[in-house]
């Protein structure tokens, strides 16, 4: 009897670690998979958010668009007595017309960042540029909106001259920027597009000293060899 008694409590109490056991497993799986369904609801709001902003962006700009011409056509229904030629005239290659709608700073940043979201770069590198010549001293003047408009003068496939100056400004203002290394990567590139091959290696020159195992290196190391043996000899 006695050890039928202890047979039983042996039992019980191994019962009760395997059922403790294999709850504190169910347990786990479940606070795991409650882990990953936060994980994957949060991926899918931070994909809803950068469309909704990007639509936002978007309409943002059609508004600022709509505003200014109104504002224009309103004015010259006013019958302001102003001659002919003294009325701003619209011109077809400059997609800014600055004169006609005299932008804000704020509008001519979200324009150009607006435009170079779905890589309309011409149109972004207009107003990137109108921003950075008559606002140079703006307060929304920073790294990211130089490198942006370097970025963006590049991408036109002519305009490396104002590339090369806003990355350059980048470059000099300041050096411990996130996109400094990147800065750098594409005024080399918009020295190369100038044919300025010795601006090209003395910009070139830092990341074959310091950054030999970088993606920009390699980039950069497909022109160095051979602009390099050139220019010596």
């Amino acid at each position: 009897m006695k050890t039928f008694f202890v047979f039983l409590v042996v039992s019980a109490s191994v019962g009760f670690y395997f059922w403790k056991e294999k709850k504190i497993h169910f347990d786990f799986i479940s606070q795991m998979e409650t882990q990953m369904n936060y994980e994957k609801t949060s991926l899918l709001l931070a994909k809803e958010n950068r469309e909704l902003r990007a639509k936002l962006s978007d309409l943002t700009y059609k508004i600022n668009e709509l505003e200014s011409k109104n504002k224009y056509f309103a004015s010259q229904a006013q019958g302001k007595k102003r001659s002919i030629a003294s009325v701003p005239q619209m011109n077809a290659d400059d997609l800014v017309n600055y004169e006609v709608y005299k932008w804000t700073p704020e509008k001519l940043l979200a324009i150009g960042e607006k435009e170079f979201h779905f890589k309309n770069y011409e149109k972004s590198a207009q107003f990137y540029n109108e921003l950075l010549d008559r606002f140079p001293g703006h307060t929304l003047v920073n790294d990211r909106v130089l490198f942006g408009a370097g970025v963006a003068n590049f991408e036109t496939g002519k305009r490396f001259d104002w590339s090369e100056k806003h990355l350059a400004r980048l470059v000099k203002l300041h050096p411990k920027s996130e996109f400094y290394r990147g800065a750098k990567l594409w005024l080399a590139l918009s020295q190369y597009q100038q044919g300025d091959h010795k601006k090209f290696l003395a910009t070139v020159e830092d990341f074959r000293l310091k950054y030999r195992n970088t993606e920009e290196w390699k980039i950069l190391s497909r022109y160095y060899e051979d602009i390099h043996y050139k220019v010596k000899k």
